[in-house]
């Protein structure tokens, strides 16, 4: 553990060695992508996949390595027992900071499949990383504005559609798909300017939740909602790499997603996807109770650690 040095020569050493983690398991991924995209076969596809995951999975546990050596962050977790690498889930989270999909990997790593993510379209030209999420499948979503829809009807079941290819890609080997309901970042001026009904979330979006339950919906061993807590403070991603961020609650619901919910054509089939926007305002609206319940236990001081509740950095050891 490096928590005795200044902040800012942690933040500057964990800076490095993410860095050097990155570079170290890119050019694996990156010679498994180019077998893959000259011999696009689906028997070559499966044998691939899988390696391709492992090298990821190597990749998160190198990241989680450089956490332990330079961070003391206080990990308070509770949910993810007897979750199993070789099945299929839909995960879905809040999300607040680029800090999110660090504490994910870290906390699901090797007891889920590789998380898979949406991201948005222009996070392709992100160097190294870009070339990494498509080498990975993770699907690039383009988000429009109203008003650009207004003109460009054709454009509203885009995105649904490279989610429906995507997920279509997934059905090959154990997956985890990964969701940000929110499909942005929580901020203030976001809250304000959606008028948010809830106190700690933006409105959801369920287009990318309806179209993985429609392809993988008989694949998906449990649905996994999971809330995730800064007590002290949404942390910029400089402010985590300092260890700056003193406690990270998380909590995972291991849910079961309503038959009604899934097959079917959420493109074409409206009624679909207003069930399943309905089925997602009400886990929305427990996720917030769920988090107004941990922020105010968390500002009454420490009462004893829960019972059921599970340190991630002990139970990820090794």
């Amino acid at each position: 553990m490096l928590s005795f040095l200044p902040p800012t020569a942690r933040g500057g050493i964990a800076a490095i060695l993410l860095v050097l983690n990155i570079l170290a398991w890119t050019l694996a991924l990156f010679a498994l992508a180019l077998v893959r995209l000259v011999l696009p076969f689906q028997p070559v596809r499966r044998r691939l996949d899988p390696w391709l995951n492992r090298v990821a999975t190597a990749w998160i546990s190198g990241n989680s390595a450089w956490m332990r050596l330079t961070q003391r962050t206080d990990w308070d977790v509770d949910g993810i027992e007897g979750l199993d690498p070789r099945g299929w889930y839909m995960v879905s989270a809040n999300h607040q900071t680029w800090v999110d999909i660090f504490v994910l990997q870290h906390v699901l790593n090797r007891r889920i499949p590789l998380l898979k993510f949406f991201l948005k379209h222009e996070l392709i030209w992100v160097p190294v990383m870009g070339l990494a999420w498509w080498a990975l499948d993770f699907p690039f979503m383009r988000r429009h504005s109203d008003a650009y829809l207004r003109e460009h009807p054709e454009k509203r079941f885009e995105d649904l559609e490279t989610s429906k290819r995507a997920c279509e890609k997934f059905a090959l080997v154990p997956t985890s798909v990964m969701n940000f309901p929110e499909g942005t970042r929580f901020t203030a001026h976001k809250h304000a300017a959606q008028r948010s009904p809830y106190a700690h979330l933006l409105r959801p979006k369920a287009g990318a939740l309806a179209l993985s339950l429609a392809v993988l919906g008989e694949q998906f061993r449990s649905f996994l909602d999971v809330t995730i807590v800064y007590p002290d403070g949404a942390p910029s991603f400089w402010q985590f790499l300092c260890g700056r961020v003193p406690r990270i609650i998380v909590r995972v619901r291991r849910l079961e997603v309503p038959e009604a919910l899934r097959g079917g054509d959420p493109i074409t089939d409206s009624r679909l996807r207003k069930a399943v926007h309905r089925w997602q305002l009400q886990l929305w609206a427990e996720k917030d109770a769920l988090i107004a319940g941990l922020l105010d236990a968390a500002s009454r001081g420490p009462s004893g650690p829960a019972p059921t509740a599970t340190r991630a950095d002990e139970s990820l050891a090794g």
